[in-house]
């Protein structure tokens, strides 16, 4: 594939992962962002441009930023937080291409419990083992580089953080394993809020267990890519102008 394709396909994908949350409830006003590396470079990713609701999203709506959060392809607004926190993040996580921040209500709801995150007590649960850092200082918005390379560090070579009081961030290898990585982290949390609900103590699963269902889970991550393929289909039937 040439590189002009490369990123006229990252762009319909990345397009498709914003339309998808709609979809599913992950997204928030037009508060949140998702970024994706420009095949090829290093020092470009695709963002969303500030006020454009995630349902208003294209493939040629996003606008592709610098390191210094200039636009050099698109026309729109890069809104501060989102440039500071996907752009060290990008930084920090060189195998971090795409990178998903959301405020999505169930997964949200366990960053504001003290001592709260996502427990081994679900199957869906089970793949996150050992994988989500905990950034418990809520530190207000991330307005300068100084916040967005806080959370970075805190994160460390996590590919998913919990930030306290304020929502999540999902990384992934590409747009594919990040969205199925966010769809199947909501459902987790969901089970676990209705579980927690019933005021009963959740059962855990052993460790040892627990870490070989995620080393399982690790080794299928081909279905990453059939799931995303899947709802695209629906989106190429539903809301085919994604696609623009």
């Amino acid at each position: 594939m040439e590189r002009e394709d490369e990123v006229k396909q990252a762009r319909v994908d990345l397009a498709a992962a914003f339309r998808l949350a709609v979809t599913h409830g992950f997204h928030e006003g037009i508060c949140n962002h998702f970024s994706l590396v420009v095949p090829g470079t290093t020092d470009r990713f695709l963002l969303n441009s500030y006020g454009n609701h995630f349902s208003q999203v294209t493939a040629s709506n996003l606008v592709m930023v610098d390191t210094e959060g200039n636009i050099v392809e698109g026309e729109g607004e890069v809104e501060k937080t989102a440039f500071y926190i996907h752009s060290c993040i990008h930084r920090a996580q060189p195998n971090a291409k795409c990178v998903l921040h959301t405020h999505m209500p169930y997964a949200t709801a366990l960053t504001m419990i003290r001592d709260g995150g996502l427990d081994p007590a679900s199957q869906n649960a089970l793949r996150f083992y050992g994988k989500i850092a905990y950034d418990d200082e809520y530190n207000g918005l991330a307005i300068d580089n100084s916040e967005g390379e806080r959370i970075a560090k805190a994160m460390g070579d996590k590919p998913i953080a919990f930030l306290g009081n304020h929502g999540i961030i999902v990384t992934g290898a590409s747009v594919a394993e990040a969205f199925d990585d966010l769809y199947y982290l909501e459902r987790a949390c969901e089970v676990q809020v209705i579980a927690m609900s019933t005021g009963k103590p959740l059962r855990y699963i052993p460790h040892d267990l627990a870490y070989k269902t995620m080393k399982q889970m690790e080794g299928e991550r081909s279905n990453a890519y059939r799931h995303f393929d899947a709802l695209k289909q629906i989106l190429n039937r539903t809301q085919p102008d994604y696609n623009d």
